[in-house]
């Protein structure tokens, strides 16, 4: 089971809790993320506990070019990767009027372009190998249309549809793809987004990072083409066979309003602590 693993945005939140969960199960780990301090305190976290051997990589996957550098330094020092996890991923809440354009390409470059320069670059390797497995990092949020959030869910609406494309190019190639579907999870997505005090986060069915990263690995390892974490958002992505659109998109407009503050009880980590102690 020592199937080599690159994962990107593995330094916090869901990319984190992957990289927790493949060290677990034996696998050597390549992390991504921007700042080489943060990745060196997570290699030497994993290392230590579940005794693998970690590579901490920074890259800014929102240079075009970082995929291309990153592929290379693997090359030069004869590194392989056979699971590739295109996890990194922002979002920025707010009207589309008023979030400036640079935020908005931000997200299209590490939310979509990314996935597909990644993709492009690692998977030749893998078919030449006949084996291989991709993980891209998609959402509930693909299923459906996101009022102050229109950029973002349109990224990971990509993601989705690229990836169930892919899983019917790979069939019987030995290389299996899959989209991982999570709902709200408790990571510094929410902080980083302005999204804390939001309806989504202070009241709703939010999921630990851990929680996402052991059925995420399960399916992987699986091989199946799809992963929608948790009961209520497998609800969710089914409540759209009977929605109209329109109503979907109101939806989710109250979901991401902010609630009074005298109604916020929840603080980020919250959720993940919890499930943590049992």
């Amino acid at each position: 089971m020592n199937e080599t693993t690159l994962i990107t945005g593995a330094s916090s939140g869901i990319g984190l809790a992957l990289a927790r969960e493949f060290a677990r199960n034996g696998h050597p780990l390549i992390i991504v993320a921007p700042v080489q301090a943060e990745l060196n305190r997570v290699a030497n976290e994993i290392e230590k506990e579940f005794n693998v051997h970690v590579t901490p990589l920074a890259a800014d996957l929102t240079r075009e070019e970082a995929p291309d550098e990153l592929l290379f330094e693997l090359q030069e020092n004869g590194r392989e990767v056979h699971i590739l996890v295109n996890n990194a991923g922002i979002g920025k809440k707010g009207l589309f009027v008023d979030v400036p354009l640079e935020r908005e390409i931000d997200i299209i470059r590490l939310n979509v372009e990314a996935v597909v320069r990644m993709t492009k670059l690692f998977l030749p390797e893998m078919l030449s190998r006949h084996s291989g497995r991709i993980l891209n990092t998609a959402s509930v949020a693909g299923f459906e249309p996101g009022p102050l959030l229109s950029v973002y869910h349109a990224s990971k609406a990509f993601v989705l549809s690229f990836t169930e494309a892919l899983a019917v190019e790979l069939e019987d190639s030995g290389v299996s793809i899959t989209a991982l579907c999570p709902g709200a999870t408790d990571t510094d997505f929410f902080l980083k987004a302005s999204m804390t005090g939001t309806r989504m986060f202070q009241k709703g069915n939010v999921m630990a990072p851990g929680e996402v990263a052991e059925e995420a690995y399960k399916a992987l390892m699986h091989g199946d083409p799809l992963c929608v974490v948790g009961a209520a958002n497998k609800a969710l992505v089914a409540s759209r066979r009977f929605m109209t659109i329109p109503a979907t998109a109101r939806m989710n407009r109250k979901f991401y309003e902010d609630l009074p503050r005298s109604q916020r009880q929840r603080a980020r980590g919250d959720i993940e602590q919890e499930y943590h102690h049992h």
